[in-house]
């Protein structure tokens, strides 16, 4: 096993009844828990991020009173909030790795974030010599993009599993997958 598989910010906030729900996001959490129970063994890490934001300041300018929905947003995925936790349809038994991002500033990627010992999925990677990723999650034109994005700029082989992702709109969406598929990653489903 070489391949890991990246799971971007599954979280109550994320998904319909959040903060910032995303049509779709709960039917992503039980998909992918379903991948999970069928295919977890393929992989040799597989990575969950959280954003996790402080409860007391504006994160760096990304939390707004009057967001504009593209660089602040109103407040989501609070640490130790119900927003912030893992969607109450994915289960996480099977995740190795859990990485939170934020924390203080604005994140958007997987790769933005730390594990309690501190691990960045870099280091995770390059720890367990993994070239290859799977990317699920949400959403796919914020933090599922920049994931994959810089996973292909820190040199791995990234496949984004199209039937396990949610975007905030269609068309800024299809704009990601295409942006990531032309920087070199497929896109394809895990067929679940």
């Amino acid at each position: 096993m070489t391949r890991a598989l990246f799971i971007v910010d599954l979280q109550n906030d994320f998904t319909e009844r959040g903060a910032l729900g995303v049509v779709g996001g709960d039917d992503v959490a039980a998909r992918v828990t379903r991948f999970l129970a069928e295919h977890a063994r393929d992989y040799a890490l597989i990575v969950a991020s959280r954003d996790w934001h402080d409860p007391d300041n504006d994160n760096g300018g990304h939390f707004s009173d009057a967001p504009d929905f593209i660089d602040t947003w109103p407040p989501h995925c609070v640490a130790g909030s119900y927003g912030a936790q893992y969607d109450d349809l994915f289960d996480a038994s099977s995740v190795t790795h859990h990485l939170k991002k934020g924390q203080g500033r604005p994140a958007y990627s997987l790769f933005e974030g730390h594990a309690e010992d501190g691990a960045t999925a870099a280091d995770l990677l390059d720890r367990h010599g993994i070239v290859d990723i799977d990317v699920a999650g949400i959403a796919t034109d914020y933090c599922v993009r920049a994931s994959a994005l810089d996973a292909l700029a820190a040199g791995r082989r990234v496949r984004v599993l199209t039937d396990l992702i949610a975007g905030v709109h269609p068309e800024s969406s299809a704009r990601a997958l295409d942006e990531i598929a032309r920087a070199g990653a497929e896109l394809v489903p895990a067929q679940i």
